[in-house]
């Protein structure tokens, strides 16, 4: 008798794993003799490669709905981190000019799935801008996922942003999911791009280039259908001369620039902004405040926002934090002017002796913004598009002002 492991295989018997119409693979038996399988033998292996088939097909089901699951689980993450870190401000307020401008741009992007990057100073509102895109687009019903490259350390931007697998790096002990495919469909923000380093900029490269990517510590390539749009306060033309930024990135999402306008050039709507947040802080902290001082109002016209509607915001969450009435009591002294310097005092000292050099810059300023804000509603004192409903104070309190301002249409 030939031994075992020297016999030469005589019948294979190799049937198809079929499961509702596709084939999942084969099922193979082999005996020593030839000719050693019957009819019935057939027909009996036919039947356990019929239930192997449903167990191989309900292992790739059952694979396919953990990865599914997993896949759910990560976006539900980043969703609700999205609600906890989400802005205090649900809409865009506003009516000026430039406002407007940037709305218009909006309006007109919105529908393609261009690539959009948003340059704007810190606090401007581009996420808000970003999001107004995503809303205004086909891709709405899908996740609107967004990361702020500045606020994650380098080594892990690149596993954030495209995943990486179980163990493909110290403390990786579980697969993750990056933000390219959870946005997958959707659409992407990314603040801050500026700050992505150039070994990085390669990958993000690929993906706007050719939607494929790989996850860290994989082979295995995967695609993605998420639109991306960038932000910076930063002057990526200048860090493109400097070889801080790659030129052919710096192109591929300048396909379509929105410069969105800092909020002292949008003084128009210094007041709505104000009146908007009030409101909004009010109903947060359940206080009643139903009026805003003329002067607070002037004073939070005439400050230079630096820091724009953040700060903004949070002057007036302090305001509404302090204030004990019905009126919004406003701490001038966190808002720090412009001061007068010695040669304007000598030479205002000698014009007036009761009015102060500050006294003078003060009624300056409100006649410039009485007059712009008049001339914005082409000379309409009163009703809802008047220049009283603008700066945010009564019909007669402004008719007051004018006369004491000296402003008439002839002089202006």
């Amino acid at each position: 008798m030939k031994d075992t492991a020297q016999a030469e295989v005589g019948t294979v018997c190799i049937l198809p794993l079929v499961s509702r119409g596709r084939v999942l693979g084969t099922f193979g038996v082999c005996k020593y003799q030839d000719h050693a399988f019957t009819r019935d033998d057939i027909e009996f292996l036919t039947q356990i490669a019929n239930q192997v088939a449903i167990a191989v097909e309900n292992a790739c089901a059952f694979g396919e709905i953990r990865e599914l699951k997993d896949k759910l689980a990560q976006e539900k993450l980043y969703l609700e981190d999205e609600i906890r870190s989400e802005m205090n401000f649900a809409q865009i307020v506003g009516k000026s000019a430039s406002l407007r401008r940037v709305l218009k741009q909006v309006e007109t992007v919105a529908p393609t799935d261009s690539t959009v990057l948003i340059y704007g100073d810190t606090g401007t509102g581009k996420e808000l801008i970003a999001r107004a895109i995503h809303d205004l687009s086909p891709r709405r019903s899908k996740p609107f996922v967004k990361l702020n490259c500045a606020a994650i350390p380098t080594g892990l931007l690149e596993s954030e942003l495209f995943g990486h697998e179980k163990g493909a790096f110290t403390g990786a002990i579980a697969q993750r999911i990056g933000r390219f495919e959870v946005a997958n469909g959707g659409t992407i923000f990314l603040d801050e791009i500026g700050e992505i380093p150039l070994e990085l900029q390669t990958k993000l490269l690929r993906v706007l280039q050719e939607r494929e990517f790989e996850r860290l510590g994989s082979s295995r390539t995967l695609r993605t259908d998420a639109r991306l749009i960038a932000a910076t306060n930063r002057d990526l033309e200048a860090m493109v001369s400097e070889q801080k930024f790659r030129s052919d990135l710096f192109f591929r999402l300048n396909v379509f620039p929105v410069h969105v306008p800092a909020l002292r050039e949008r003084h128009g709507d210094i007041p709505l902004l104000v009146r908007h947040f009030t409101q909004q802080f009010s109903r947060r902290m359940n206080r009643v405040i139903d009026t805003i001082p003329s002067a607070a109002m002037d004073a939070l016209c005439r400050y230079h926002w630096t820091r724009n509607i953040r700060k903004l915001q949070n002057v007036i969450e302090r305001a509404v934090i302090i204030s004990a009435g019905p009126a919004l009591s406003v701490d001038v002294a966190d808002l720090k002017f412009p001061k007068v310097s010695h040669s304007e005092e000598r030479a205002a000292a000698p014009n007036s002796t009761t009015n102060s050099p500050l006294q003078h810059l003060l009624k300056e300023t409100e006649r410039q913004q009485v007059l712009q804000a008049l001339k914005q509603c082409n000379w309409v004192v009163a009703g809802p598009n008047g220049a009283a409903a603008l700066l945010g104070i009564n019909r007669s309190t402004l008719q007051v002002r004018i006369r004491k301002l000296g402003i008439s249409r002839g002089t202006a």
